[in-house]
């Protein structure tokens, strides 16, 4: 099964090695395994996915690894501050209990576990440089994309953020055309096209239920490449494909082809 079905409308391409795929595995196919684990990305390839969304942050002693919130409490056995803790100090918790037993024993998944596990599926990735809230963007850049940049190609990576100060050191490590970088967004503020040409962004990453529809006219006329998140309703989505949505973020990638499927067997316009 493949998740490279594309709606029939075009979307112009701001960097020349990059197709995006329709449906990206939000966090892995969080749906059916823990996020951000080793596991979930295994099972967003088993189902099909050709690339997954995924978050990076820093431990105390600067290693990084793939984690969204910024402490361990929801997504653990443990308690404590991400900043807090180190790698040894985090391969000691159980991070796939709280999802189901057949998880039990999952560990925290490093990010150069998780890039050579991407490596070795041929996965393509967003990701995001997760600043949480006290942390520094510049450092977290500093660790982490020489990294990726030296493990991946960059036709399989978008590297996207909330925070424009890591999205514009990011731009110092690399051109645009080797490496592609997304701006998050809630609401999409007024001034957006100011923040993604001050990067040289390859795409833009809304809320999709806060995204205008004349907003996304606007950055399909300027050339940006839109990547929704986070949707699993593809009934409610559904009317967002033609106004240029690239991607789908979603967390149930599987149940979104189905009906993807569904809808174009049917005949259904895009």
């Amino acid at each position: 099964m493949t998740l490279n079905w594309r709606p029939r409308h075009g979307v112009a391409m701001t960097h020349p090695a990059i197709s995006v795929p329709t449906l990206i595995a939000h966090r892995g196919y969080s749906a059916a395994a823990p996020e951000n684990t080793l596991a979930a990305v295994r099972a967003a390839h088993q189902a099909g996915a050709t690339w997954v969304e995924l978050d990076v942050q820093l431990l105390k002693d600067d290693t990084p690894v793939i984690w969204h919130d910024g402490d361990v409490r929801r997504c653990s056995d443990g308690r404590g501050e991400l900043a807090n803790l180190t790698w040894q100090q985090a391969q000691q918790l159980d991070v796939g209990s709280w999802f189901g037993d057949r998880f039990a024993g999952e560990k925290m998944a490093s990010l150069e576990a998780m890039l050579a596990l991407l490596n070795e599926l041929e996965m393509g990735v967003n990701l995001e440089i997760k600043v949480n809230k006290g942390r520094d963007p510049i450092r977290l850049v500093d660790v982490v994309l020489p990294a990726v940049l030296a493990a991946l190609p960059p036709e399989r990576l978008v590297i996207s953020s909330f925070d424009p100060v890591a999205l514009a050191h990011c731009r110092q490590h690399a051109p645009k055309e080797a490496l592609a970088l997304g701006a998050l967004f809630g609401s999409v503020p007024k001034n957006w096209r100011e923040q993604c040409e001050a990067v040289e962004a390859f795409s833009i990453h809304p809320h999709w239920p806060r995204l205008k529809q004349t907003q996304a006219a606007a950055m399909c006329r300027d050339g940006y490449q839109i990547l929704c998140y986070t949707a699993n309703d593809p009934s409610a989505f559904d009317s967002r494909w033609a106004w240029g949505i690239a991607s789908a973020i979603t967390d149930e990638p599987a149940a979104f082809k189905r009906y993807l499927d569904n809808r174009q067997r049917a005949g259904q316009p895009a």
